[in-house]
C-alpha cells in the first residue's frame, strides 16, 4: 500500500463515517418504522378480512410483489416530475417502505422480508382462546390486542423483524442510485475523485460491516431478554380468569 493511498484511506474514513451516522443510519430507520407500520396494518386487514380494504390491500401487495425495487424508485424519483409531482431524493427512497412492507424474500431483498407476512404469523401464533378469554372478561377487540395479543406476537416477531433491519442498512445503499447521498454514495465521490475505486469500496463496506456487528451483537442482546427469557407465567387474561368469579 502506497503512502498516497493510505492518505487517501485516513482521510476519507472521517468522512463515511460521518454520512453514514447524518444519512445511512436515520435513512434506515425512517423506512424500518414506516415498514413495521405498513406492515402491520396490511397484516390487521387480512387477519380481520375487511370485505372492502382486503382486496385493495391485495392487489397494492401484488403490486409492489411483482415488480423491481429499482424501478419503482426511478418510477417515484424520475417518472413523477413528468406527471408534475417531485419529490426529494430522499423522500423518493421511501419505495422502500412499500416494498419492505409487502415484499416476501427469503432475505432482506433477497429473501424472506415480509413484513406483513411476519407480523401476521406472529399475530396467528397466539392461540384463539386469548381472544375467547379475552372477550369473556369484558374487553374489546381493540383491548385484547394491545394488551394480550401483541405482547405475545412481538415476542416470536422479533427475531425475523430485527434481522430485517440488519439487512435493511446493507441495501439502504441502492438509494444511491436516486442520487441519496448517503455513505455509499460518498464512497463513490471520493472514488470519481481520487482513482482508487477498490479501497474506497472495500473501506465502504468495512463500515457497512462494523454497523452490522453492532447491530448482530445488539440483536443478541435483545432476544436474550426479551425473547428467549419468557416469562413462565400464566397470560394477563388468564390471570384475570382466574380473579373473576365461577
Amino acid at each position: 500500500m502506497t503512502q498516497r493511498l493510505l492518505d487517501i484511506l485516513v482521510s476519507s474514513f472521517p468522512r463515511l463515517v460521518l454520512y453514514c451516522v447524518q444519512v445511512t443510519i436515520p435513512l434506515t430507520v425512517c423506512i424500518y418504522i414506516l415498514s413495521l407500520v405498513l406492515g402491520f396494518l396490511l397484516a390487521l386487514i387480512q387477519i380481520q378480512k375487511i370485505p372492502v380494504l382486503k382486496p385493495l390491500a391485495r392487489v397494492y401487495v401484488w403490486v409492489f410483489r411483482g415488480t423491481p425495487l429499482i424501478v419503482q424508485m426511478y418510477i417515484i424519483f424520475f417518472g413523477l416530475p413528468s406527471l408534475g409531482i417531485t419529490l426529494d431524493a430522499f423522500p423518493s427512497a421511501a419505495a422502500f417502505t412499500a416494498q419492505h412492507g409487502t415484499d416476501a424474500r427469503q432475505q432482506l431483498f433477497e429473501g424472506k422480508g415480509l413484513y406483513q407476512v411476519i407480523i401476521r404469523a406472529a399475530i396467528q401464533s397466539v392461540p384463539e382462546g386469548q381472544w375467547e378469554a379475552g372477550y369473556m372478561i369484558g374487553l374489546s377487540s381493540g383491548q385484547i390486542m394491545l394488551r394480550v395479543i401483541l405482547p405475545q406476537a412481538a415476542r416470536v416477531a422479533f427475531p425475523t423483524l430485527f434481522s430485517t433491519l440488519i439487512g435493511l442498512t446493507k441495501d439502504s445503499s441502492l438509494a444511491a442510485s436516486i442520487t441519496v447521498v448517503e455513505m455509499f454514495k460518498a464512497a463513490q465521490q471520493i472514488a470519481s475523485r481520487t482513482f482508487e475505486p477498490f479501497a474506497l469500496y472495500c473501506e465502504a463496506a468495512f463500515v457497512y460491516l462494523m454497523l452490522n456487528t453492532v447491530l448482530t451483537l445488539l440483536q443478541s442482546v435483545l432476544e436474550k431478554r426479551l425473547v428467549w427469557k419468557q416469562p413462565k407465567q400464566q397470560s394477563a387474561v388468564q390471570k384475570q380468569l382466574e380473579k373473576e368469579p365461577a
